[in-house]
């Protein structure tokens, strides 16, 4: 199998949710996932999966630790 097919099955296998990074680091032969990170920036592929209602539940249970 060509490279680019191999790179196309890992960017659609990623963001349909089928892959995950260290499949596609493993698919694509990659030594750390720092490599994956750039290999998706690349392909304008976010590879962080964090929403705006995860930074709001996250804040109010940093303010309930605290106190505040």
């Amino acid at each position: 199998m060509s490279r680019r097919v191999l790179e196309t099955v890992a960017l659609e296998g990623f963001k349909s949710g089928q892959l995950t990074l260290y499949q596609v680091r493993l698919l694509l032969g990659f030594e750390t996932r720092f490599e994956v990170h750039e290999f998706l920036a690349k392909h304008d592929v976010p590879w962080v999966n964090y929403s705006v209602e995860d930074a709001e539940r996250e804040s109010v249970l940093l303010r309930e630790l605290l106190g505040k």
